[in-house]
Formats: structure tokens, sequence, C-alpha cells
């Protein structure tokens, strides 16, 4: 591929399956062993409206890039909105018998080649549906890219082969129809092209599939949601590949019951978590108090969304962290693991189920949008190296022999062994009043502060091993990005792209309890620190002023639902130094 990246973009209304077209381009590439990473864009509507599919695909790939290279416009809108978009020598394919090119929309000046293929009459001709629009358009892109088109036939007769032999042989059919149009009619080169690569182990595979994959692989056994963009994709596939595993998979009626129901779940042993977004997240603050003074453990997958109320549902932003921090009234402890990547959210999902037992309390798996939804290639995960540690548990024979059960008691570590229900010797109140070791009510003060401060204390036995925050690139360079959560793919690329400047990254993916020792560690000799993040107001940065004791000297917030890119880091980056 002479191009080092291509970025390609599928716009038409919703409805036309414009994210099933772009992930089987996704997976034609991955047989050619592109790396990848894809990226929608959808309005919040029941129906309708107009959606776009990106795909950045090269040999290294951590995140979507922009400008794209090529358009498939299958409406007028897709013309209209998404021409600053594109590269100087970037091509369209559009139907000319449905879509109007003019000046006021397109121009020539920038060098932009036009591939006007018609959709519709093609497949009036191959005797399709209007439905496969977009599989004509699939075979048009891959002779525009000097792709060979058996992949995407193979995927076909896959996708289509439990249907009816007519729609796999109508779809191969378009396919090839808009293959042949292509390559008879436009005899000039495209300027982006590609050819087999060397074939990767890879899979790929949406942020919240490897979510849901790692609570599975870590022994989840009860996963509580109700649909809430970005987590619904999460609750989908539990619901469908859950009972194989032997999951309990629940839609409650509301998101208060989400969060009591998996709190009941997991008072009774079972290991259990909850997928939620901003505010679905409201509604069971409550309840995560009840899970805080009763020390039940639960795992919580928070897919951010811009807000405040319901905001921008279905776009992608980093301003739930705070919230999220001190959602409830007092205090109590509670972690907060944010993925920065796929393979993140696999390994760091299993460690949050590992954590929220061993230290009885509720850990948040932070994530967003843009990492939930975005599809990405990845090195299959290494199951085997997944540990379930369910933490301290009471038996008959330990009860006994201590001649009473404690549940809440003060510990140097915090942690009290839970028994489960049933365990002889082990009934105790779980009560969400101030409690005494035995959990029955007690409102003296010591008691209030010695159960306060013992609770409190887990979460200095946790930062004992919590890891320190990731370094990429030299120790020593003139320049320091820090940063958290899916930010971490845009500045990575971004950094691939300027391997000629002196700058460095710092990666945080356990956010609270803050890492203090390492951070401070990390960055107390940095030359000049910037922080990127995806809020107005700088949530993590205040946490680097106030627990490391520096001022940033640079910071790149945004906060209009879109993801970074990595050319706007870039920018930011050259102007720095």
């Amino acid at each position: 591929m002479e191009n080092k990246t291509i970025t390609i973009k599928i716009g038409g209304e919703a409805g036309f399956g414009i994210k099933v077209a772009g992930a089987s381009l996704g997976k034609v590439f991955l047989r050619m062993g592109y790396e990848m990473f894809d990226y929608t864009e959808y309005p919040s509507l029941i129906r309708g409206g107009h959606n776009t599919f990106e795909i950045t695909i090269g040999q290294k790939v951590y995140h979507h890039i922009r400008p794209v290279n090529l358009l498939i416009a299958l409406n007028q809108q897709s013309i209209d909105d998404h021409m600053e978009e594109l590269s100087a020598d970037a091509g369209i394919i559009y139907d000319p018998d449905r879509i109007k090119v003019t000046s006021n929309n397109l121009t020539n000046k920038q060098g932009h080649k036009f591939f006007p293929v018609p959709l519709s009459q093609i497949l009036k001709e191959t005797g399709g549906s209007d439905l496969m629009k977009n599989t004509v358009a699939l075979g048009a892109t891959l002779a525009v890219l000097g792709a060979n088109l058996e992949g995407f036939l193979d995927l076909l007769r896959q996708t289509f082969g439990k249907k009816s032999p007519k729609i796999v042989d109508d779809n191969i059919k378009a396919a090839q129809g808009g293959y042949d149009f292509v390559k008879n009619n436009f005899k000039e080169v495209f300027a982006y092209q590609v050819e087999h690569q060397t074939e990767k182990d890879q899979i790929y595979i949406s942020g919240n599939e490897a979510v849901a994959l790692g609570a599975i692989a870590c022994g989840v056994k009860a996963y509580f949601g109700y649909p809430m963009t970005p987590s619904s994709s999460l609750l989908v596939y539990m619901a469908k590949n859950g009972p194989k595993y032997g999951i309990l998979v629940r839609q409650p009626e509301d998101e208060i019951s989400v969060l009591n129901g998996a709190l009941g779940a997991s008072f009774t042993g079972a290991r259990a978590m909850v997928g939620t977004s901003g505010g679905g997240f409201s509604l069971m603050t409550e309840a995560l108090g009840l899970s805080g003074i009763t020390e039940t453990p639960i795992t919580i997958f928070m897919g951010q969304r811009p807000g405040p109320a319901t905001g921008l549902p279905t776009w992608s932003g980093q301003a739930d962290l705070r919230f999220l921090m001190h959602a409830a009234q007092d205090e109590f402890p509670r972690m907060i693991i944010a993925p920065g990547d796929h393979e993140e959210c696999f390994y760091l999902t299993a460690q949050a189920l590992n954590f929220a037992e061993i230290y009885q309390m509720p850990v948040f798996v932070l994530s967003d949008k843009n990492l939930a939804e975005g599809g990405k290639t990845v090195a299959p995960f290494d199951q085997s190296i997944i540990k379930i540690e369910r933490g301290e548990w009471a038996t008959a024979e330990q009860i006994k022999k201590a001649g009473k059960y404690l549940r809440y008691k003060v510990t140097e570590s915090g942690i009290s062994p839970r028994a489960l229900p049933g365990v002889e010797g082990g009934m105790h109140a779980a009560n969400s009043d101030e409690h005494d070791e035995y959990g029955y009510n007690n409102e003296t003060s010591t008691n209030r502060n010695a159960q306060h401060e013992k609770r409190m204390r887990k979460l200095e036995t946790a930062l004992k091993v919590i890891p320190d925050p990731i370094l990429y690139g030299p120790k020593d360079a003139d320049l320091t990005i820090v940063s958290w959560g899916s930010t971490k793919g845009a500045i990575l690329q971004a950094m691939e792209d300027l391997r000629d400047k002196s700058v460095n990254f710092l990666h945080f993916t356990y956010l609270w309890p803050f890492p203090t020792e390492g951070a401070v560690r990390m960055l107390k000799s940095a030359k000049k620190l910037m922080v990127i993040e995806s809020n107005i107001t700088g949530q993590f940065e205040g946490m680097i002023r106030q627990y490391v004791g520096r001022a940033p000297e640079l910071n790149f917030r945004k906060y209009d639902g879109r993801p970074f890119w990595p050319h706007e880091i870039g920018e930011r980056i050259v102007g720095s130094l």
C-alpha cells in the first residue's frame, strides 16, 4: 500500500445498513492482514436521520484518522455535509441518478476523484432490492481500491448462508455489478490502493464486546442493565451470549432496579456487574451508597456520553470522572478504572471484577462512546492469564473457631471476611444505617469513627497493588502528554506520525484512588506537561494539580461530543515544541 493509512467513510440514511456495511468492509480488510479502527456517528433518533461509518486501515493503526480518503455517499447529505473532511486527493463514490453534484457542494479544484456509480441501475439489472445498495457500493469500493473481490464474496456467502439461496445470489450479483462497473469505466488508478499484507493473528472487536469477554472470562455470574447508549450493546451482547456460560442476564424495569438487583445477586455470592451511562447512573446513586456502607461488591460499567440531562446521547465525552468520584452522599471507598483501548477493556474489566470482591466495594469500568462502540483489530486475548480472585470469605469452620461472626470487623486492611447467606454461624445484618461490627445500628461517635475509618482504609490497602501509569516513548522528552481513557489511541497515533519530535505520553488507567506516589515520581522531572481530556473544566488536570502538586503548562480539551483526531493532537505537539 503506497499510503501508510487509508480512511474510508460511508454515509447514508439510517435503515440502509450503514454500520453493517462498514463492518463487512472491515472484515474484508481483516482478512487482508490490515489493522483497523472504526468510528460511527448517528443522531439520537428512534428512526431515521443521517448515519456515517468511518474506518481507518493500515499496517499500524491505533485510532481512526482524518482526513477521509474515500467517501462512499449513499445519499445527498453525505455529499453536502462531509466535503470538508476529505483529503485533497480523496475519491467520492456516489449514485449520479440520486445524488446531484454541483459547484455548490462539490468542486474538483482540490483534485478530488469522482466515481459516479449508478447503484440503483445496477440493482435493477442484477435483480436485487434497494436494501442491497450498500452491497453494490462496497463492490465498487474494492474495485476503486484495487482489491480482489473474492474475499467480499466469501463474506457474503457466510453472512447470508443461513438465509435463502436467492438472497446470497442477489448480494453476490450486486457486489459483482458494482465491482465490474468501476473496472470497466474508470481506468485511472486511484491514489489509494490496497494489497494483501502479511496475515496477522488478530480479531476485529468493539470495546463493549471486549468488556463483555473480560467479564465472562473472569467469572461474572449476574449481569444487570437497562438500554442506554453507549452501554446498550454490552447488554445485547451479554443477553445473547451470557446464558451459554451460566450467566444470569436481566433487564429490570428501570435503572434503580438495575443496581439494587445486582447488589442482591452480589450479596448472595454471585459475581455481579452492571452496565449504564450518565442518566441511568444518576438514578443509581442511592444504591451506590448502599454498596458502600454494606460493603457489598459490585462492578459498574459506565459508558460516558455528554450531558447534562439527556445531552448528546449518541456522542462521546469524558466529563463524568468527578461524578463517579463523589456520587452518593458522604464518603466511602470506590475504585475507578478507565481502559484506554480494546485490550485494556478486556483485561481491566477482569481486574475490576476481582478488585470489587477483594476490597468489597464498588469498582467502575469507565469508558465512553468512542471506545465502547468503536471497532478495532487486536491480538486474541490471553484468557490463561485471567485469574479469578474472590477475596476473603468466612467459612463455617472459621466462624465456629472464632466463636462469633463479625461481618464488619474492624481490621487494619479495612477488609472484613464475608459470609455467604446460609453459612452456619454467619447470620448478620446488612444494614444501610451506620452499624457496629455485627451490623446492628450504632450511632455513637466512637463506633462511627471506627467503621468510617475502617471502610476508608481499603483505599490505602488498594494503593499498595494498583499499578503506576504507563509511559510511552522516551523517558526524557521535551514534552510529556498526560491523559486517561480512550484518548490513548489518538495520542499514540499522533506520536507515531511525529517520531522525530521529543515527546512522550503518560497514560493513566487507575484513576481512583489516585496513584499519587507513582504519578509524582514519573512527573516531577518532566520538562513540560500537556493534559489532554474530553471535558471543559479539566477534571483530570485538576487531579494532577491536587495530588502531584504541579500545574501543567498546557492543556487540550475537547467537549463537542467528537473524539480527538490524531492530526489535532499532532498540531498541538508541534506548536508546543
